[in-house]
């Protein structure tokens, strides 16, 4: 039988979407309704709708601690996975040039490509894994993102190696895009901050050690080949795992399993889920699946500031994969082996930063949950980490360009890694956490545009990242960056004062203010 369901942890009351008097197409509710079906008071209950309430056994949110924490791990290992082939063929880069007889612009795109394709892939990784369940996506990008891995290692001319990268990079984008989702499927807002803490690391773990392993595998003398065949191991590993350890999180999808299950059972077919009722065609479900995360992110001025600003950072980061030989391979001297070591204080930074923020940041977020219970904690209490991290983001530009002169101790710069690391840190952290929390039943599409936007970037800076030192010398290139955070910088703080009112006026975000609760957020936050 049917019984009255709503996310987990939160009250009816404060996910109720914000209707617009004579808007028929309200997202909110569309979702909402294919997530939870209607509640029994409302005219359009059914006793054979299926739902699964949040205190069933098959709900993800009651599955067992250690079930829920290897799923995190296992985001974090496809998020990682993913990133780690991104970067990793800068320690080769002049194995692959004296191969293919290419210069240093088209050895760039082997990053800026498959960078290229995390624009493309999540458009429909998002979207579908909302119509489809999470882990068949997972599967159905994990399988071709191994076999072309195995074409980048089998290439024997230019063009092939560059079209294998882009494809690749369009298949790994898919945990970029689904596996903030299933910390979302499988957490309460309490907890997630704790997940995603850690599950943030990922993205800037793997860009951080890839040059480390692929430069000291051109020390040693091994074959760029071997780059690629590691990644098919690695991919290959991750799709097993993916096949017999991780289970079908997505709500709607599970309970239309379980409806399927009971019309088996009992041979009554009137039972039914509510995404089993979407009766869209094919093609209108496809221009919708597409187009999703674009109306989404247009609709959305608090998105697209946010995406604006994640995207510049995110760019900052790719950018480095090409100021880094600048300054330290070139300027100090150093071997392909020694020059990825520069790039662990940026892995460091980012480890410090998730320390501090769940000793610290992620406590105060728990006491907020009691001062504001049974109402959920408004989003905006995630922006007080990026509050701090964005001042501390444009001060590490400035320390790395003015102590990159070579005859400056090679330390001074490498350590402006260790700021910029935790910065990124703290500010991807409380964003994706605002992006979820406010967007919660199109987490999904959001994080997809988001991720979209923030892949051009990536794949952009690279492109002008050489030049752009050449020309302008480490120094004045980085001061350039930094006067840029600076200028982006404001855009945590205007959403924490702000936000609130903007989601009143939103179509996408479900969560009301919670008027009353307003002033606990000022006191804590003076």
């Amino acid at each position: 039988m049917a019984s009255d369901t709503r996310p987990s942890g939160m009250d009816t009351e404060s996910v109720s979407p914000t209707i617009h008097e004579g808007d028929g197409d309200d997202v909110n509710s569309q979702f909402e309704r294919e997530a939870y079906g209607p509640a029994p008071s409302e005219k359009d209950w059914d006793e054979f709708e299926v739902v699964i309430s949040k205190d069933d056994p098959a709900h993800p949110q009651t599955w067992s601690r250690v079930k829920r924490w290897y799923l995190t791990g296992m985001g974090g290992l496809l998020v990682l996975n993913a990133t780690f082939a991104s970067s990793i063929p800068t320690g080769q880069i002049p194995a692959l040039e004296k191969y293919f007889h290419f210069g240093d612009e088209v050895a760039t795109l082997m990053i800026s490509l498959f960078v290229a394709g995390y624009c493309v892939g999540p458009l429909a990784w998002g979207p579908l894994s909302e119509q489809f369940g999470r882990k068949p996506i997972f599967i159905a990008a994990f399988f071709p993102y191994m076999c072309f891995q195995v074409g980048c290692a089998l290439s024997k001319n230019t063009a092939s190696i560059l079209v294998f990268r882009f494809l690749g990079g369009v298949f790994a984008a898919c945990p970029l895009a689904n596996a903030g989702a299933l910390m979302s499927d499988i957490w309460d807002a309490g907890t997630r901050g704790k997940a995603l803490a850690i599950f943030t690391l990922a993205p800037f773990a793997g860009p951080a050690l890839a040059p480390l392993c692929s430069g000291w595998m051109a020390v040693a003398g091994v074959s760029w080949r071997w780059v690629f065949w590691v990644l098919t191991l690695f991919s290959g590993a991750c799709l097993v795992l993916i096949i017999f350890t991780v289970p079908e999180t997505y709500l709607p999808v599970l309970a239309v399993k379980r409806a399927r299950q009971k019309r088996k059972e009992t041979g009554d077919d009137r039972y039914w889920a509510p995404l089993e009722r979407n009766t869209q065609k094919l093609g209108p479900r496809i221009r919708t699946t597409l187009g999703r995360p674009f109306k989404v992110l247009f609709r959305e001025p608090m998105l697209m500031a946010l995406t604006v600003y994640m995207s510049f950072v995110y760019g900052c980061i790719y950018l480095l994969f090409e100021a880094y030989p600048i300054v330290f391979t070139e300027g100090h001297h150093f071997n392909e082996g020694v020059s990825g070591l520069m790039f662990l204080p940026i892995f460091f930074g980012g480890v410090t930063g998730v320390v501090i923020y769940l000793a610290i940041f992620n406590p105060r977020y728990e006491r907020k949950m009691a001062q504001y219970a049974p109402q959920p904690v408004p989003p905006e209490a995630r922006l007080e980490v990026a509050m701090w991290a964005s001042p501390l983001f444009a001060i590490s530009f400035f320390w790395f360009g003015w102590t990159s002169y070579p005859t400056i101790n090679y330390w001074a710069p490498m350590m402006a890694g260790y700021t910029l690391g935790w910065a990124v840190v703290w500010i991807f952290l409380p964003l994706f956490n605002y992006i979820i929390d406010a967007y919660l039943f199109v987490a999904a599409s959001a994080l997809s545009s988001n991720t979209v936007f923030r892949s051009m970037f990536g794949a952009g800076f690279p492109l002008f990242a050489t030049q752009m030192y050449n020309t302008l010398n480490p120094r004045w290139a980085s001061t350039l960056l930094g006067f840029i955070a600076l200028l982006l910088g404001p855009i945590p703080f205007v959403l924490y004062r702000y936000g609130a009112t903007l989601r009143l006026k939103s179509k996408y975000a479900p969560s009301k203010p919670v008027l009353p609760k307003e002033p606990v957020m000022g006191e804590d936050a003076a």
